[in-house]
């Protein structure tokens, strides 16, 4: 049946043509305000066809899998197509992933009564930090997808995804004063992530941010040196670096590396890696959402450009190999480049020595939200959790700070990379489809970098400051 709706997508002449099915079923479970305020579960299926000609893509998707409901969106999708000889035979071969992915508790085994249980247990857990603890925030969640992608070049590719994800949030009051923390876990397993993550110290550490962050001094403002914690993830790699390295942005002109290839970007040591294999993390996948296997990708080898992220089409129009990276939301949703699993790779520094040797600077162990433009990589990062450093010591917490900088001259500005790794989750949000992954970074320093806050700084940095 396949082979029949893409013959029928191809019969006015495209180059291209490709049909992706999707069967999901997910669920959430939420607590807000003591109480479980949410439950819900869906199950949801589709199928996404598209067909290209001449770099062109017409997109159809549809909820009917049935022979005639996709052979009705293969014939839509064909008309977009100027007229043409027609397609080939299409034979599919099955295509085998290059590794497996291990779960051992299916969400569909697991009650949602152990749910609610796990839950409850993290919010005492949180509320019970103090009385300085306005709100908590509880929710767990999980998907299970198996999807069906073939082409017109004869491939076929079938797999099963499943993935979990815990997130903890406490507000904490205190004389006017607000702040929050933040935790959050998952990866691509099942249930058995459980028995990996303590979910109730998970929250424990989220409430003790929140009431910690409310003794602290308001932040310096000032360039100095800063010390990113392993920590604190890979936020920034993700921003200021990963999405400027997706070949579609490059190739619209819209990022700061377009035409580096080969060139120096970034310093000596500095290597920024797409992983797609790694075991259990957010972002893995043992195909992309084109049918493409999931690969390692070097994208800066010790600080010189070697490579962008492709998907098929951007692939082409460079004439390369994709390197696995076209991924989308939904079957209703058309492939983009996308990362996955994005890290600054470890070094050889030890942690508490890159600490040790800065005289002065800021420690920043947990990010907030930011922007960033990738067409010129720069930037402005909230900071969640900060420490002052003073004569190579950790000293007194600070809030309010914020990182003011450009990606490019970050990375050429790291003079230190520990050998500690710390990653992150998130659902990274680009032309309105949103997709998982995680970002890593070991603990590295970078020379200089503009603080923004509402003290002034001490020491050398007083005579640059600027106010933001």
């Amino acid at each position: 049946m396949l082979e029949k709706v893409l013959e029928e997508a191809l019969k006015k002449g495209g180059d291209f043509a490709e049909i992706y099915i999707e069967e999901k079923q997910s669920s959430n479970v939420f607590c807000e305000d003591d109480r479980i305020e949410k439950v819900n579960s869906g199950r949801e299926k589709g199928a996404g066809i598209r067909v290209v000609r001449e770099g062109k893509t017409a997109y159809v998707y549809t909820s009917d899998l049935s022979e005639e409901g996709l052979l009705k969106a293969a014939a839509v999708a064909r008309h977009s197509s100027v007229a043409g000889s027609g397609a080939c035979p299409i034979a599919l071969m099955p295509k085998k992933p290059a590794f497996d992915l291990s779960c051992k508790r299916l969400p569909d085994s697991v009650s949602f009564d152990e749910k609610i249980e796990h839950v409850l247990a993290a919010n005492k857990s949180a509320r019970n930090v103090g009385d300085e603890i306005r709100q908590v925030t509880v929710a767990v969640g999980d998907l299970h997808k198996k999807v069906i992608i073939a082409n017109s070049d004869g491939d076929m590719a079938e797999d099963e995804r499943t993935r979990i994800r815990l997130t903890v949030s406490a507000v904490a009051s205190r004389d006017g004063i607000i702040q929050t923390g933040y935790e959050s876990a998952g990866g691509v397993c099942g249930w058995e992530l459980l028995e990996e993550v303590a979910f109730e110290d998970m929250a424990e550490k989220a409430a003790r941010l929140a009431v910690n962050m409310l003794s602290a001094r308001p932040a310096p403002a000032g360039r100095m040196p800063v010390v990113m914690s392993s920590e604190a993830g890979g936020t920034m790699v993700h921003e200021a670096c990963g999405h400027g390295l997706e070949a579609d942005l490059v190739q619209k002109g819209l990022s700061v590396y377009r035409d580096k290839l080969g060139e120096r970007v970034a310093a000596d040591g500095v290597s920024v890696i797409d992983d797609a294999t790694l075991e259990g993390k957010y972002g893995t996948f043992r195909f992309d959402d084109e049918g493409n296997c999931g690969q390692h990708t070097v994208l800066i080898d010790n600080g010189v450009l070697e490579r962008y992220m492709y998907d098929r089409l951007t692939a082409a129009k460079d004439g390369r190999d994709s390197t696995g990276n076209g991924r989308r939301e939904s079957y209703r949703d058309k492939p983009i480049p996308r990362m996955s699993n994005t890290f600054i790779a470890s070094g050889r520094d030890d942690p508490e020595a890159i600490i040790s040797s800065t005289p002065s600077g800021l420690l920043v162990k947990k990010m907030g939200g930011g922007q960033v433009n990738t067409t010129n990589g720069d930037f402005v990062f909230d900071v969640q959790e900060a420490y002052i450093i003073e004569d190579g010591e950790v000293k007194y917490p600070v809030r309010g700070a914020t990182l003011t900088g450009n990606g490019p001259r970050v990375l050429n500005s790291i003079d230190m990379i520990g050998n500690d790794l710390g990653f992150s989750i998130g659902v990274c949000g680009k032309d309105g489809q949103g997709v998982p992954v995680s970002d890593a970074q070991p603990t590295i320093r970078i020379k200089e970098l503009t603080v923004g806050g509402t003290a002034p700084a001490s020491g050398p940095a007083k005579r640059k400051i600027r106010r933001i």
